[in-house]
């Protein structure tokens, strides 16, 4: 049965426009406007034939179906129909690339799509783009075919499965994207000749290697994260972001990389059961790091210990940033202060007496620290182990948690007097002899003084008899019957009295 559309507005259309050939039309349809008695027409088929598309709309856009209606009567001729005022069965544009992509532009004709149409042919046009989804407004089409064309991107199989008469459907030779496998089932209702080479399809074989690699990539992919995530927390925690890192805590690898490697132009000092080095941290810290060959005790004392060490805060004390324990090693990192020891600042800078005094005056300031803050807590003062600032502070380098023998203490720090007031040819002929050493200086005090004191401290009168002053009280702490009944404090107050001006740094 011919349409309403056909009967009615292509008999007067056609004949109305026909001397100007369709093609100078469709360029013009911007400028073309209904006939007067449009509406009326159309309101009259749409009475006849409430099916028509255009009869739902509200309100109706009467130059849109005006427009439809020169487009829908050219084109009907176009496609070869036998009689369009009729019927208007197909749209067959194939092997029409020009003008092909001029009609998928009319968005007003395909929205007011006739419903005689029962086949759309667009194919063997070198269509670019998407999928050309105006074409679904035609729902009750059973042919769609785009075959031969340049298509690309997704198919848009929800619009498509509302063209429920669809039955033959030709989408190869394009480029679209390939269809998830739970969509497949949309085209199982068409020959799968139809998407040859369209690119819709999933290959078996393809995903048959994406399972391969998956069942194999995923077990690979684990390892390596866990193995990552291993390295990071355990080796190389400085990789971490701050808010993640253990700052007290430090690793064998991390060391390591501090040290490059622990190589000898890195290694700056040695002595019994210990190594030192000087290290760089990732984050550019320079650090000291102190390496114990005898492992000092099991690993939880040692790391209670360096709990204790870290919160030493004292001008006279160098800083302990954290440790390193375990199985392997047992080591303390410090703040980098440099090579110079007191022993080195005696023997090549000839310093003189009072800078010496400042020295002693330091050493014994954070031995007051340490016995009224942290009492077991004790420290090595042997001027081969204490450390000089630029500023000419000492400091305190080495340490050992449970030593809190105060005689023990008081008497080492006499023979660093001692030592820093003597000569240290006269020290290099007792060898290591302290008693010996004490007892021969005990011998000449106070009246041959001269012979072991120092000489490029360039004594005047006074300094000599502050000098003097210190030697005794370093005779009194060496005494190893007379140390057990002092304490530090007294020992301090004895000091600052020598020359009490030295005392307000």
């Amino acid at each position: 049965m011919a349409s309403i559309l056909i009967t009615c507005l292509l008999l007067m259309f056609i004949a109305y426009f026909e001397p100007t050939l369709p093609a100078t039309v469709i360029e013009d349809l911007a400028n073309l406007h209904p006939p007067s008695n449009f509406n009326t027409t159309i309101v009259s088929n749409c009475l006849k034939n409430p099916s028509l598309r255009y009869c739902g709309s509200s309100p109706m856009d009467l130059d849109a179906i005006f427009k439809f209606t020169i487009v829908a009567s050219h084109l009907c001729n176009e496609s070869k129909n036998p009689n369009c005022v009729e019927l208007f069965p197909k749209i067959d544009l194939r092997n029409r690339p020009k003008i092909t992509p001029l009609y998928l532009s009319f968005t007003f004709f395909w929205k007011y799509c006739p419903i005689t149409i029962l086949s759309i042919d667009l194919s063997n046009n070198s269509l670019k783009g998407t999928f050309p989804i105006d074409v679904l407004f035609c729902t009750q089409t059973h042919v769609l075919d785009l075959s031969h064309n340049g298509l690309s991107g997704d198919v848009p199989i929800q619009r498509l499965s509302s063209v429920t008469n669809l039955t033959i459907l030709n989408l190869s030779y394009n480029h679209f994207s390939e269809i998830k496998i739970s969509d497949s089932w949309f085209f199982k209702r068409f020959n799968s000749s139809c998407f040859f080479n369209s690119g819709i399809l999933p290959s078996h074989g393809r995903y048959k290697i994406k399972a391969v690699m998956l069942l194999l990539g995923f077990p690979l992919v684990v390892i390596f994260t866990v193995g990552g995530l291993w390295w990071l927390c355990f080796r190389r925690p400085d990789f971490l972001p701050r808010v993640l890192q253990n700052k007290r805590k430090f690793t064998t690898a991390m060391l390591k990389a501090a040290t490059d490697g622990f190589s000898k132009k890195n290694m700056v000092g040695k002595g019994d059961g210990f190594v030192m080095y000087r290290g760089i941290l990732r984050d550019g810290t320079q650090v000291r790091i102190e390496i114990y060959s005898n492992n000092r005790g099991n690993h939880r004392e040692y790391v209670e210990e360096c709990k204790v060490l870290v919160q030493l805060r004292h001008r006279n004390l160098v800083k302990v940033y954290g440790w390193c324990s375990n199985r392997n090693i047992r080591a303390l990192v410090t703040e980098w202060i440099g090579r110079v020891s007191v022993e080195t600042w005696l023997s090549e800078s000839a310093p003189c007496w009072k800078h010496r005094y400042k020295v002693l005056v330091g050493v014994l300031k954070a031995m007051c620290y340490l016995q009224e803050q942290w009492p077991e807590i004790g420290c090595d003062i042997k001027t081969s182990s204490l450390l000089l600032h630029e500023n000419g502070d000492p400091l305190i380098a080495r340490f050992r948690v449970g030593e809190n023998s105060t005689p023990k203490k008081i008497h080492r720090f006499g023979i660093l007097v001692l030592e820093m007031m003597t000569d240290q040819t006269l020290q290099e002929e007792f060898n290591g002899d302290e008693t010996g050493f004490v007892e021969y200086v005990k011998m000449l005090y106070p009246r041959k003084l001269q012979k072991v004191i120092d000489e490029r401290m360039k004594l005047t009168e006074n300094t000599f008899d502050e000098t003097r002053q210190t030697i005794c009280i370093g005779l009194i702490c060496a005494d190893h019957q007379t140390c057990q009944q002092l304490s530090i404090g007294q020992i301090y107050n004895m000091i600052i009295k020598v020359h009490p001006r030295t005392n307000t740094y």
